[in-house]
C-alpha cells in the first residue's frame, strides 16, 4: 500500500448528509448544471442537483477543506496520492426491476457515478475502474445501457481512460422455459482467495455446515469453501489491489437482509455466488434459518431445489421445468397468505449479515494476497444514492421512494446507522446495521460507539420493510 497523504478530513465516522429535490438528470453524460471553478469540461443546460450533492458532500466530510472554491480543489488527492489505483464499485444488481418500480430505484444511477469518476481522474491515478458482480441474471450490457455507456463514452473522449468491468465469473441468460449458464468466465488470477478462517463471523454457526446455501448454486460447492476453521472468499484482485475503493450502493430495503446500504453491497466484491453463504437451509427450530417454523412443503420444496441445483443447471429447458413444478407444492400456502419463501427472506437470517460482514473486513484489513493485516489496507469512501430510493420487495423489486437524499462518508457501518435511521427503521432490529457496529470484534469495522441520533429530516418517507421484516421493524420501533 502507498503512503498517503496528510488528511484533512473531519473525523473519519463522520456522515454527511445532502438533500435534494428527488430526480436525476435525464440525459446522459449528465454534465453539472454549472460551472465550478475546479471543472472545466462541458456545463448542462439541464439542472444537475446529483452533481452538486457529490460536491457538497465532499465539502462536509472537510476533502481538502482549505482549497474549496478554487481551482485546485482535490478532494480525492487528500485521500491518495498521484498514481493511486482507484476502484468505483457501484450497486449494478439486474438491469431491470422484476416488479412495477422502475430502475431508478434498482441500482445506482450513472449521474451519481459522473461526479465521482470526474474528481477520481483529477486525483492523477494510475488506474481507474468501475466495476461490480451482479446477480448472475442481470444482462451487464443491458444495464450499461441505461445511461452509463455514454457517460463512459464521453470520459475517453476527452482522453482519460477508465476500465468497466463485470466481476463475475458465472452468468446466466433466462428465456421462457430456459436457464441457460455459463461458468469459469473469467481466470481464477483474476481473484484473490481470502481465508478468514476461525475469525469469520460464520464460524460461530459452522458446525452444521453442510446447511449453508445459496440461490441457484450447487449446494456442495458450499461445502469446500465453508466449514469449521475455513470460510474462504473470492474477491476480484482489483477491489484489493486498489489503493481507494469508493463503494458507491442505492438505499433499499432489503428481503434477507433488511437493508442494502454500504455494508451489503460489498457482495459485489466477490467472483462467485458459491462463496457467499446467503442463508442456512431448514426451520430456525430445527437448527437452520430459511423460515420460522418447520414446515413440511417448504422442507420438500428445499430439497428439490437442492436437487436441480445440484444436477440440472447443466440442462437448463429440465431445470426451468422442475423448478417451475417444484414450487407448486407450497401452492396452499399461497393461497392461504403464507410466504412461500425458502431462501432465508425474513429478520430470522442469521448469516447474510455474517457474509457482508466478513467482506467488508476483508476489503479493510485484506492485502493483495489475502491476507488480514491489524491495520487498513486501502482507504475507503461510501457514498449513499439515496435519491430515488426503493422500499418493499427488494432489492429485485422495489418500489420507488422519492427521498431526495444522498450520505457520504469513509465509514460503513457509520453510514448505514445514519441511513437506517433516515428510512425510519430501527437499527436495533436489523443484523447487518447493530453488528457492525460491535466494538469488539475480530478486526472491527469501527473504532468507537455511534448512539443513534433518533433524528430524521421530518418531510422524508418512512421506508415500508421488506416481506418477512414487518413483524421485527414493528416491535422494535418502540424501544
Amino acid at each position: 500500500m502507498k503512503t498517503l497523504p496528510q488528511r484533512d478530513v473531519r473525523a473519519e465516522t463522520a456522515v454527511a448528509q445532502v438533500r435534494i429535490a428527488p430526480r436525476y438528470p435525464s440525459h446522459a453524460p449528465y454534465h453539472p448544471g454549472e460551472r465550478y471553478p475546479e471543472y472545466s469540461g462541458p456545463v448542462s443546460a439541464e439542472p444537475n442537483e446529483v452533481y452538486a450533492a457529490v460536491r457538497a458532500a465532499w465539502r462536509e466530510l472537510g476533502l481538502d477543506s482549505a482549497r474549496f472554491g478554487k481551482p485546485e480543489w482535490n478532494p480525492i488527492g487528500a485521500l491518495v496520492p498521484p498514481g493511486a489505483r482507484i476502484v468505483i464499485k457501484p450497486n449494478w444488481v439486474l438491469h431491470a426491476n422484476e416488479g412495477p418500480g422502475g430502475n431508478d430505484c434498482l441500482f445506482t444511477h450513472p449521474s451519481v457515478l459522473r461526479p465521482l469518476i470526474d474528481y477520481a481522474l483529477k486525483a492523477r491515478p494510475a488506474s481507474l475502474i468501475v466495476g461490480d458482480a451482479p446477480v448472475q441474471v442481470c444482462d451487464f450490457d443491458a444495464l450499461l445501457a441505461q445511461g452509463f455507456r455514454e457517460t463512459a463514452a464521453y470520459i475517453a473522449s476527452t482522453g482519460a481512460s477508465i476500465e468497466v468491468k463485470d466481476f463475475r465469473r458465472t452468468i446466466s441468460a433466462r428465456r421462457p422455459g430456459e436457464l441457460k449458464v455459463q461458468t469459469e468466465l473469467k481466470p481464477l488470477a483474476d481473484y484473490v482467495l481470502a481465508d478468514l478462517g476461525a475469525e469469520s463471523l460464520l464460524e460461530p454457526i459452522s458446525a452444521d455446515y453442510k446447511k449453508f446455501r445459496v440461490t441457484m448454486y450447487d449446494p456442495r460447492l458450499m461445502r469446500n469453501n465453508h466449514r469449521p476453521g475455513v470460510h474462504r472468499y473470492l474477491v476480484a484482485r482489483d477491489i484489493l489491489a486498489a489503493d481507494l475503493v469508493i463503494n458507491v450502493p442505492k438505499m433499499k430495503t432489503h428481503k434477507k437482509a433488511g437493508v442494502t446500504l454500504a455494508l451489503k453491497n460489498l457482495v459485489g466484491i466477490n467472483g462467485n455466488k458459491e462463496y457467499l453463504p446467503h442463508h442456512r437451509k431448514g426451520a430456525a427450530d430445527r437448527g437452520g434459518d430459511n423460515y420460522a417454523r418447520a414446515s413440511v412443503p417448504k422442507r420438500v420444496l428445499e430439497n428439490a431445489l437442492d436437487w436441480a441445483n445440484a444436477h440440472l443447471l447443466g440442462a437448463p429447458h429440465a431445470y426451468a421445468r422442475f423448478i417451475r413444478t417444484a414450487y407448486r407444492v407450497l401452492f396452499l400456502d399461497r393461497i392461504r397468505g403464507r410466504s412461500i419463501d425458502v431462501e432465508g427472506g425474513w429478520y430470522g437470517n442469521d448469516t447474510i449479515w455474517r457474509t457482508c460482514l466478513d467482506l467488508n473486513r476483508v476489503l479493510l484489513y485484506s492485502d493483495v494476497d489475502g491476507r488480514l493485516h491489524d491495520q487498513p489496507q486501502r482507504v475507503t469512501l461510501h457514498v449513499l444514492d439515496g435519491v430515488i430510493a426503493g422500499d418493499g420487495d427488494g432489492p429485485l423489486r422495489p418500489d420507488p421512494v422519492p427521498a431526495g437524499l444522498l450520505l457520504a462518508s469513509m465509514n460503513a457501518a457509520a453510514l448505514d446507522l445514519r441511513a437506517t435511521e433516515c428510512m425510519g427503521l430501527e437499527p436495533r432490529a436489523i443484523a447487518i446495521v447493530r453488528e457492525a457496529l460491535n466494538l469488539d470484534l475480530p478486526h472491527p469495522l469501527i473504532t468507537r460507539n455511534l448512539p443513534p441520533s433518533g433524528e430524521r429530516p421530518h418531510d422524508l418517507p418512512r421506508f415500508r420493510p421488506a416481506p418477512g421484516w414487518e413483524p421485527i421493524v414493528a416491535r422494535t420501533a418502540a424501544l
